[in-house]
């Protein structure tokens, strides 16, 4: 990466609020955004663990930056940007979202046949029954109902726990600890204790699909593993089903909600996406870029000192990638602060980029288009039960979202 600058900075950005900053209003970028955006590169304090790391915000920078060899995903680096104290767990056992290089291209095939966009179409008749099952739920209870709860949550929950063999009487189990890991308020104990019960059940059910293997992605994992005669460990097996978990359910279900919040906060755009519903796939690329539910969601650590946007990054510095101010960058989204569900743009960073590009990217892409295209046709009359402005948001979560969605109709 290059800059004109001859002499880059090394720490001279002031770091006098703790971060991350609170949006105020649920989908624009925080207001102490708009002079980060300016800089591009800029330095911030973790808030919980103190840290002081880097920021990035331009959308073409952080493309860079994500495809540059110079920086890591690892967790296991002592600068992680952690904006929460980790445990050692949390900090050292994950999979291929944390691996480079090799490590990362090897652990990722593993589950990379599941997600592939034929593999995922195939699932659109079951995906569809789930949706539909989960909507005769919602509809069965008076209004106002917790949407959030009752089907955001439930939807994508049955879909990851179907993939991955898990029974349905677990689900529930992996709502409560998904929500503990991720949710922003959970204390170091809170996290704790979630791995350990999480990790527990995994390993249990590792050992029944090793002893009766079942047409799931744990199953055929372990099976490629055999054929291949590589070598693996159970710990391989439990952290791809414990990040497939996370990242399968959680994302999801806060796109659901908070896709349909902006709906019916722009019923402009709602009422062209029920006259015509061909609009679905393009409303669900820019609902996704709009909402940027991890804007946070994109560490790193440079490996060795960086020039970027005129700031020195040195080896061993923790980074983030802000993608909400990516996503509103206008040089790449005319009038970005604007919701415009006919715009249909891919160029979004909401599913990341570069090798780590989210491997999940088709199956939320096939889930929420299944979702919106059912959700306003089966309840036409839906709307929130109260001023969106009310409902409690996940404020410094690792995914941002809504803790409910008071609903009627």
């Amino acid at each position: 990466m290059t800059s004109t600058s001859t002499e880059p900075e090394t720490g001279q950005v002031p770091a006098d609020k703790d971060f991350p900053y609170q949006r105020t209003c649920p989908f624009t970028p925080p207001p102490e955004y708009a002079e980060m955006i300016e800089e591009d590169v800029s330095q911030v304090l973790l808030r919980g663990s103190g840290l002081r790391i880097w920021t990035v915000t331009g959308y073409d920078t952080i493309r860079e930056l994500l495809t540059d060899p110079r920086v890591s995903a690892s967790r296991k680096h002592a600068n992680f940007p952690f904006y929460f104290i980790a445990p050692p767990e949390y900090r050292t056992e994950t999979s291929f979202i944390g691996y480079d290089g090799e490590e990362h291209l090897r652990t990722r095939r593993k589950a990379a046949l599941t997600f592939t966009h034929r593999q995922v179409q195939r699932l659109r008749p079951r995906i569809e029954e789930i949706v539909d099952t989960h909507l005769d739920k919602m509809l069965s209870l008076s209004p106002p109902v917790d949407m959030h709860r009752v089907f955001s949550l439930a939807v994508p929950m049955t879909v990851i726990c179907e993939l991955l063999g898990i029974p349905q009487d677990r689900h529930d189990f992996f709502i409560k600890h998904g929500t503990a890991l991720l949710g922003g308020h959970s204390t170091t104990d809170e996290r704790q204790a979630a791995i350990v019960e999480v990790n527990a059940y995994i390993s249990e059910l590792i050992r029944t699909k090793r002893r009766e293997p079942g047409d799931d992605l744990l199953s055929r994992a372990m099976a490629d593993y055999k054929a291949s005669g590589e070598q693996y460990t159970d710990r391989d097996l439990f952290n791809m089903v414990r990040l497939l978990m996370n990242g399968g359910h959680e994302t999801t279900a806060s796109q659901i909600s908070l896709g349909t919040a902006c709906l019916l906060e722009h019923p402009d755009q709602l009422e062209l996406l029920r006259d015509d519903p061909s609009l679905v796939k393009p409303a669900v690329e820019e609902l996704i870029r709009f909402a940027t539910i991890g804007d946070t969601a994109v560490p790193r650590v440079a490996l060795e000192d960086i020039e970027i946007g005129g700031k020195l990054i040195r080896a061993g510095d923790g980074i983030l990638c802000l993608g909400l101010a990516a996503n509103r960058d206008p040089e790449v989204f005319p009038d970005p602060d604007r919701l415009d569900i006919t715009r249909g743009s891919r160029k979004h960073l909401g599913f990341g980029h570069g090798v780590h590009h989210c491997i999940g990217a088709d199956l939320a892409r096939l889930e929420l288009e299944i979702v919106w295209s059912k959700l306003f046709h089966r309840i036409p009359t839906l709307r929130l039960a109260q001023p969106f402005d009310r409902v409690p948001r996940k404020e410094g979560a690792v995914i941002y979202s809504v803790w409910e969605l008071p609903v009627a109709w």
